[in-house]
This record gives structure tokens, C-alpha cells and sequence, in this order.
């Protein structure tokens, strides 16, 4: 698929402009063994005191686990994510073991899980495919749907597989099927202060 370029203001390598989230989804499947990559590459990521509190759970479109874990989006979101190879739950542990063995709070776990979700979404791309994470969900359907352990947050479901034609969106969203820009660097990224 052909897409509009992005121009970033400072030299940074093309996967960060590259990367973007379509809704458009081929009609092709994902296999295991994408799918273990791409959660491998999220298995590394940085982690506040070794605490990797980020929990995955996914399912192959075609898995009864698949059907339930779409069923649990919003409306808006099941007009196309079901058509996406794979989808997958974003959750998190929200306490952590501490050098005494006692069970603390974890205060940056979602910090934690963002860069795990960054990981796997950079390892998507660099094997063709795209990853759309989605913040629309009904989250009590979701975690039962997951059967969400006790003490654990759900973030994001993660829509992933090869980017389609936006001719198969319902027509609302085919417009919007372009990567976005973003804020300029200095709006965002303060040197010593918030203060100007």
C-alpha cells in the first residue's frame, strides 16, 4: 500500500515515521509463529526493576478466544478489527515482589507495558505487518473474556496482520485511512522545565 510520507523534523530512523496504525486489514491470516516473534520482541523490552509486569493474552482469527475478546470492543471498533489476523489483550500486574519478597505496589506497570506495546508494534512492522492498539473496549466483557487474573489492569486490545485495502472499511473510515502527523517537537519536549 502506498502512503502518504512523513517528514520528521531531526534525523531519526525511518520504522518511527514508517509505523503507523491502519484499520485496514487483508484478508490473510497470522501465524503462530509471527505472532511468538512478535511477542518475543515485546518480552524485552525495558522494565522498571526487572518487574516485567506486562501480560499478554492473544488469539488467531478462526479461535473461539478471537471471537470473544472482539465481541468485548466497542462498536465502532468491531466495524473492523475482526478482520484483523490476530487480536490481542494488553494487560498488566499492578504490584511487583521486592528485594524482601514482599508483594508492593508497581507503580510504573503501565509505563512498563507502553514500551512492551511499542516493542511488539516495531516488530510487526519490521515483519510487513501492522498493529493497531485500541483503547475502546467494554473492560468487565474483556477481562471475563480473558478471565483477567485479580490485581491486573487491562490497557489496550491490539488489532495485528497485513495492512489491506481501505476500500474494505465501512466508508466513514475510509478517509481517516492515512498515517496522522504529530505535534511539533517543542510543544511536547521542554529543555529544563515545563516553564518557558
Amino acid at each position: 500500500m502506498t502512503q502518504a510520507p512523513r517528514h520528521p523534523a531531526h534525523p531519526v530512523d525511518a520504522q518511527f515515521t514508517a509505523r503507523w496504525s491502519p484499520r485496514a486489514f487483508a484478508d490473510a491470516p497470522v501465524t503462530e509463529a509471527q505472532m511468538l516473534t512478535m511477542l518475543e520482541a515485546a518480552r524485552w523490552a525495558p522494565s522498571s526493576n526487572n518487574g516485567q509486569p506486562w501480560r499478554f493474552v492473544w488469539a488467531l482469527r478462526g479461535e473461539a478466544a478471537f471471537d470473544a475478546i472482539a465481541a468485548a470492543l466497542v462498536p465502532f471498533n468491531r466495524d473492523w478489527a475482526p478482520r484483523a489476523g490476530a487480536l490481542v489483550v494488553l494487560a498488566s500486574k499492578a504490584t511487583r515482589i521486592d528485594s524482601k519478597g514482599a508483594e508492593v505496589p508497581n507503580g510504573p506497570h503501565a509505563f512498563d507495558s507502553g514500551a512492551a506495546w511499542m516493542s511488539l508494534a516495531l516488530q510487526a512492522h519490521l515483519m510487513g505487518l501492522v498493529a493497531h492498539a485500541m483503547g475502546g473496549f467494554d473492560a468487565e466483557a474483556l477481562a471475563q473474556a480473558v478471565a483477567l487474573p485479580a490485581g491486573h489492569t487491562i490497557h489496550a486490545t491490539i488489532a495485528i496482520g497485513p495492512q489491506g485495502d481501505p476500500a474494505t472499511l465501512p466508508e466513514a473510515l475510509r478517509a481517516r485511512e492515512t498515517p496522522n502527523g504529530r505535534e511539533p517537537l517543542n510543544k511536547v519536549a521542554h529543555r529544563g522545565s515545563f516553564a518557558e
